[in-house]
């Protein structure tokens, strides 16, 4: 079966999406194993109907404007084994940014893909994805971020560090940050800067005009030596970062956290289109599981996506983050790199 690549080019005032189609040599694609029996289409289709050779599924692999023939052979061979546990028929797209990917799904040019934070958010708004899995880092598909200062700088500390809970309410808490001065890591960064901002918003607590530092051990730094801001925002825990461990021996002691928010914040996805139907989608998601379960799809899900592990995820699990990043009030078109 020959492969085809297709690479996305962005859609200039509202038109659909022109599909450049480049031929080359076809990239040998190394057999997997099946895990256990194909899943099978659920219905014949009509030929019209998403799934078949005249209208088939479209992967869309890691955004990029020149992609490797690594990540094109591993593509193909993730579009092969969804086909081969699905009988739906699958190519594969590379499309030069998120928001040109984030477009297709609206648009009916991708089906399957890995999305940002911010660009899951900005395709749930017009309801053209769903999430199917997430990405696991540290045991964990999702992180927290947390609000430091310098203990000499005498604000009251509403976290517990010896049973790692918050004491108090945000607004409580971050009320003494009115008029006050953050260090942030930079512009898009969900831990760094736009849920911490987000939820001094929903506690109403007007802060002055941030410091952007290029970096969270960057934060911690500024905060230590206490000459740039009031209070920093990092991931937690930014404090234990190595780029801090010879010069700031004493960070933990002098850099205090005054409240931390919970694991929220989540890493990338792979989400599907809502325009295909559940039953289809269901299959999908059965397919990509049974390939993260043999070495050469986890290696080509780890080439493709960069992402080592997958956990199944529920839309629901991003609300509490969409609301930190809708209170950001920032444009989310301007947060995806």
């Amino acid at each position: 079966m020959k492969k085809f690549l297709f690479v996305l080019s962005l859609a200039i005032f509202g038109c659909s999406f022109p599909v450049q189609v480049t031929l080359g040599t076809p990239t040998p694609i190394p057999t997997l194993t099946p895990a256990g029996t194909p899943s099978p289409t659920l219905t014949p289709l009509a030929p019209s109907e998403p799934g078949t050779e005249q209208n088939p599924l479209i992967l869309a692999l890691a955004a990029s404007t020149h992609p490797s023939d690594e990540t094109i052979a591993a593509g193909e061979m993730i579009a092969a084994f969804i086909e081969s546990r699905t009988g739906y028929r699958v190519v594969t797209v590379i499309p030069s940014s998120e928001q040109v990917l984030v477009e297709a799904f609206d648009k009916g040019n991708a089906h399957i893909g890995s999305l940002s934070p911010y660009a899951y958010l900005l395709a749930r708004q017009n309801d053209s994805v769903t999430a199917l899995l997430a990405s696991v880092r540290d045991g964990s598909t999702f992180y927290g971020a947390q609000i430091i200062v310098n203990r000499e700088k005498k604000f009251a500390s509403y976290y517990d560090e010896t049973r790692g809970e918050n004491t108090a309410e945000a607004a409580t808490a971050l009320n003494q940050f009115e008029e006050k001065k953050a260090c942030w890591s930079d512009e898009v960064s969900p831990s760094g800067y736009v849920v911490p901002f987000g939820l001094l918003n929903q506690a109403g607590v007007q802060i002055r005009s941030g410091a952007f530092l290029a970096g969270q051990p960057s934060v911690v730094r500024a905060v230590y030596v206490d000459d740039i801001c009031d209070f920093g925002a990092t991931f937690i825990d930014a404090r234990d970062s190595p780029a801090l461990e010879a010069d700031y021996g004493d960070v933990m002691d002098k850099v205090i956290v005054i409240w931390r928010i919970p694991n929220i914040i989540p890493y990338e996805n792979i989400s599907i289109a809502n325009a295909l139907p559940i039953e289809m989608r269901r299959v999908i998601q059965r397919a990509l599981i049974d390939l993260m379960l043999t070495p050469e799809g986890k290696a080509a899900i780890q080439t493709v996506y960069g992402m080592d592990e997958l956990q199944v995820v529920e839309d629901a699990a991003y609300a509490e983050f969409a609301s930190y990043v809708k209170a950001s009030r920032l444009d989310l078109l301007s947060l995806i790199e």
